[in-house]
């Protein structure tokens, strides 16, 4: 067994687990914090999307040892329960999910970026969102949202009428 404290969401947390346990499994398992999907297990979807240290990370490739020490921010720690965060108000204003099973992981990939490049291009949000599979719906309501909370920041103007 391995001691790992890590700092999910501004609060320090502590758990031993097996060496080989992921970072997905000790926030689901362990901190019963379960916005973070499992997938398909080997990086592929993005449903497990968190962010260490300010980074977008598939927590089903990091080990949770590999965590220790770090700043975790997961789903359940972007809005409050007094207010969504914005880039959650926008998907929700635009339609933007159907199941849910993905939304997790998009949003914490979009803030990623957002927090990284606050005037992305729409080329910037198709290569940040690349990581996250959506079988409900296309991505244009996603990047539609994620424009308007760039925007809403005073980073873009607003796209011209067709």
């Amino acid at each position: 067994m391995v001691t790992v404290t890590v700092n999910v969401n501004g609060e320090p947390r502590t758990a031993s687990v097996p060496p080989e346990t992921t970072l997905l499994r000790l926030l689901r398992e362990q901190f019963n914090l379960t916005g973070a999907k499992l997938g398909c297990d080997v990086g592929d979807c993005g449903a497990c999307t968190v962010m260490v240290d300010g980074k977008s990370v598939n927590s089903c490739l990091m080990l949770a040892g590999q965590a220790d020490g770090r700043d975790v921010l997961t789903i359940e720690g972007l809005a409050t329960l007094e207010r969504l965060h914005p880039l959650q108000e926008a998907f929700e204003q635009l339609g933007s999910l159907q199941c849910g099973f993905c939304g997790p992981g998009i949003l914490m990939s979009a803030k990623a970026l957002l927090d990284e490049n606050p005037d992305p291009s729409e080329q910037d949000i198709r290569d940040a969102l690349a990581g996250n599979l959506c079988r409900c719906t296309g991505y244009i309501k996603m990047i539609e949202a994620i424009q308007g909370v760039a925007r809403a920041d005073g980073a873009r103007p607003a796209p011209k009428s067709a």
